[in-house]
């Protein structure tokens, strides 16, 4: 059974973040919207946070909706790239 900290580019802030998030395992995950996660750490936190985060995020939701994800969409940059073509 994997657990967020397996996931590919998943590291001790982004676990921080999603406790914070009230997401503590991998299927939290699938239902979830990146840009949604990210607009609500954002309000939890008070400030604006880099928008790499909300890659972060939709790597990680990505990887706990399919087990077969190629490589290269576990990295957070593939998303930055997606997101900043305005996919």
């Amino acid at each position: 059974m994997r657990e967020l900290k397996d996931l590919i580019s998943i590291g001790k802030a982004t676990l921080d973040d999603f406790n914070l998030l009230g997401i503590h395992k991998v299927s939290d995950l699938k239902r979830q919207k990146a840009k949604e996660l990210y607009q609500k750490l954002c309000d939890l936190r008070g400030i604006r946070l880099d928008p790499c985060c909300e890659d972060v995020f939709r790597a990680a939701i990505e990887q706990a909706r399919s087990t077969k994800l190629p490589k290269e969409k576990c990295q957070w940059w593939y998303w930055s790239r997606i997101r900043k073509e305005g996919r």
